[in-house]
């Protein structure tokens, strides 16, 4: 078995030369560097586990170093010696990333008790590693699946953002699985033991939104019978995921903006500030680029959250995963409804493979599951798929007097307007079914309706006359 490898970066010869021998006796691999430059380099080079550092040096001190290993590939544990006076700047160091410290002169009883805890959570760091590793190789992350080039590259991502803190803005599709990221996204951070709370945007009411987020004071509004703490605050030292970003009213979006540069926030009703540390990742299925430019999506918000980007391809564009896929949620749904199907018979796979799926990977869960309940044999046939599955309805021809006549020099406000106005007339006000028909939540449609200064189509054909 290999011994694990302790680096030993300290400026007095005679401290740094005991250290090594009696490491050595107690069976480490050891090494030693005069100060943090030659420490950084043998860090690169001969690849230690563990790395004992003074605080004080010349040329790069204690601090600096570890600075520099946290942003090495590898994961490498930092230990502090630190002399009577400097335990203050040990414990800040202890908050960027250092293992532990301990104070001069060195007691070797607790130095071995410090090597010990290192050494099993570096050697459980690396089984994870390893095994993180071997699940990217048969296309699974977490609970996402996929060995196509197209998830993995979605998987080198989220691994490579996944230990920052940066912000994370996720795009694709509905169904394709946005929430899934995110959620990996924390599970591969450090903040795993801390809460992953998520909010969808657009299925809060605008009156109710910043209280969700934000939290109330007792009396703050009508209703507000008692405290309510926000989702920011339910997530401290957690993520928090905003899910449909670009629903969320423009004056929150200011809110959030201030809270995500000041960490802090102010309850509703509040005269007081709370710090938060919570990552923010955000979602959104509309390209955000479109948002801003309907003036949806603040641009600061955007910028801000849009730190580092991962987009999730449609189902459509990685059909090689679905026997993966299929063979993953069925253990789902046989776990979940207590049953044994074994697999689909090799005409569902054709069928499958030659469906568009609009839905996405939810559409192919529902399917899955429904055909799970109704599955009487051990293979899913394609008599227990939903009626009509694969049969695209024929869309009808577009009528006259439905058509949206536009001249040369409109202005995309001004389509936009007569698109909605038009298809609100041709579903006799029915807004429900306007704003499926035009691919937007039932909110946005009732923002952009207000933004016309109006209820329906007739209130604002009258108003921009």
């Amino acid at each position: 078995m290999l011994r694990e490898k302790i680096l030993i970066v300290e400026d007095e010869e005679n401290e740094r030369t005991g250290m090594a021998e009696l490491l050595r006796a107690w069976g480490y691999d050891t090494a030693t560097a005069v100060d943090g430059v030659e420490g950084l380099e043998k860090v690169e080079s001969w690849n230690p586990q563990i790395v004992i550092t003074d605080l004080k040096m010349p040329r790069m001190d204690g601090m600096e170093l570890l600075q520099q290993i946290a942003v090495q590939p590898q994961a490498v544990a930092v230990i502090l010696l630190t002399a009577q006076g400097s335990v203050d700047a040990a414990v800040n160091a202890m908050k960027i990333g250092a293992f532990d410290f301990i104070e001069k002169p060195v007691n070797p009883t607790r130095l071995r008790n410090i090597l010990q805890n290192a050494s099993r959570i570096q050697g459980t760091e690396r089984e994870l590693e390893a095994s993180r590793r071997k699940l990217r190789d048969v296309g699974v992350l977490g609970s996402l699946v996929g060995p196509s080039k197209k998830m993995q590259e979605v998987f080198r991502l989220i691994e490579m953002v996944a230990p920052s803190t940066a912000s994370v803005l996720i795009t694709g599709e509905s169904g394709t699985g946005k929430e899934l990221v995110a959620r990996t996204i924390h599970s591969l951070s450090n903040r795993k033991p801390k809460p992953f709370v998520a909010i969808n945007c657009a299925a809060i009411p605008e009156t109710l939104i910043e209280s969700e987020i934000f939290g109330h004071e007792k009396g703050a509004f009508t209703g507000a019978l008692e405290r309510r703490t926000g989702c920011f605050e339910l997530a401290e030292g957690g993520s928090l995921l905003l899910d449909e970003i670009g629903e969320m009213p423009i004056a929150t979006q200011a809110k959030l903006l201030r809270v995500l540069e000041d960490r802090k926030l102010r309850r509703l009703g509040s005269k007081s500030e709370t710090s938060v540390d919570v990552r923010v990742l955000a979602a959104t299925n509309q390209p955000p680029e479109e948002a801003v430019a309907r003036g949806s999506l603040r641009n600061d918000l955007y910028y801000r959250l849009n730190v580092f980007n991962i987009h999730l391809p449609p189902l459509r564009e990685h059909k090689d995963d679905l026997p993966d896929l299929v063979h993953s949620l069925l253990a789902d749904m046989n776990e979940k409804h207590n049953r044994t199907v074994a697999g689909i018979n090799d005409a569902v796979a054709s069928a499958f493979h030659a469906h568009a799926w609009p839905g996405n990977v939810r559409e192919l869960r529902n399917t899955l599951e429904r055909a799970v309940i109704v599955c009487d044999s051990a293979l899913i046939e394609p008599r227990h798929l939903p009626p009509g599955f694969g049969h695209v309805a024929p869309r009808a021809p577009v009528q006259e007097a439905n058509a949206v006549r536009l001249g040369v020099g409109t202005t995309v406000g001004e389509a936009e307007r007569l698109l909605i106005l038009k298809t609100l007339e041709a579903t006799n006000n029915n807004k429900t079914r306007a704003a499926d028909i035009l691919g937007i939540s039932l909110k946005t449609l009732h923002n952009k309706l207000k933004e016309y200064g109006a209820h329906d189509a007739s209130e604002a054909a009258e108003a921009a006359s």
